[in-house]
């Protein structure tokens, strides 16, 4: 995989300016940026190609030790979208087009979406939460990021591939619908997006490798299986976190998630659970007994 050159960062000029109220960043403006600015350059970045790149550059950055751990702008309330594709809310969702090709179109071209929109979500947790949490903290989601935007790029190519591209149909809105409800609390975060909305791809993913397998796809198969193998750390990373955070704060981790996705998770936790990859991930039946919906 290609990884762009390190440049210097150019983030629209005085109008993201930390200011003379962030001493930090204004000691030490002339050797490095606050990794603040150069994430919410991602969120600010509606073009899927230019968010990519963005996106490993800020990762690369980062890992080389060419941002500050500091946080001198607040993330935006919401990251930029493209023009396409079309967002609905899920229940004016389409159905999907029927016959072999269109199906599997319409599957990966739904897939893309979740993983662009993963590279805010996991950003996002970074510059949103990472002022109060260790150094780790940062690390573990910008390589998130990371990951998400190779994820979105290997799908996206494979859309090409198959004659089509990302954008090309409708998606839904509700995953940043989940950012929103949890904005102001860490712990609520993490308790949703790695742990209930991340876990539920873990869920239903070898159930699609398998049928694309069977039908022959096994280039989609094989992109699909390096995502699900990278979202069981991803979930784990997020567990982690949860664990570590809720224990600082004198909660129980398993009571105290059951307790925030009851309040900001508005669907249900429905079976059938990849039990062995949630565990893998940490991720025990400790937490979601009884929150299970009965079918």
């Amino acid at each position: 995989m290609f990884w762009p050159p390190l440049r210097r960062f150019s983030l629209g000029g005085a109008s993201l300016d930390a200011g003379p109220h962030c001493e930090a960043y204004n000691r030490a403006a002339h050797a490095m940026k606050d990794v603040a600015l150069a994430i919410r350059e991602v969120l600010e970045t509606a073009d899927p190609t230019a968010k990519i790149m963005i996106a490993r550059r800020v990762a690369r950055a980062w890992r080389q030790g060419h941002l500050m751990h500091a946080f001198c702008v607040e993330m935006p309330t919401r990251p930029a979208r493209p023009a396409v594709p079309l967002l609905l809310a899920p229940n004016k969702m389409p159905k999907r087009k029927s016959g072999a090709l269109a199906g599997r179109i319409a599957l990966l071209h739904a897939l893309a979406h979740i993983e662009f929109v993963a590279i805010d979500l996991a950003f996002d947790m970074a510059g949103r939460f990472g002022e109060g949490q260790p150094r780790a903290f940062v690390d573990d989601w910008i390589g998130v990021g990371a990951d998400e935007a190779l994820h979105f790029a290997l799908l996206n190519r494979r859309l090409r591939d198959l004659g089509s591209h990302y954008g090309a149909h409708p998606a839904h809105d509700g995953l940043w619908e989940a950012a929103e409800s949890t904005k102001a609390e860490v712990l609520a975060r993490l308790a949703i997006v790695p742990m209930v909305l991340e876990a539920r791809g873990l869920d239903v993913s070898p159930a699609t490798i398998s049928k694309l397998e069977r039908g022959g796809d096994l280039r989609s198969a094989a992109i699909l299986n390096r995502i699900y193998h990278d979202e069981i750390r991803h979930v784990g990373i997020g567990t982690k976190w949860f664990n570590a955070c809720s224990e600082s704060m004198g909660y129980v981790p398993e009571a105290i998630w059951k307790s925030l996705v009851r309040k900001h998770f508005r669907g249900d936790l429905k079976p059938p659970f990849n039990d062995s990859a949630r565990e893998s991930a940490g991720l025990t039946r400790d937490y979601y007994a009884g929150l299970v919906l009965v079918t």
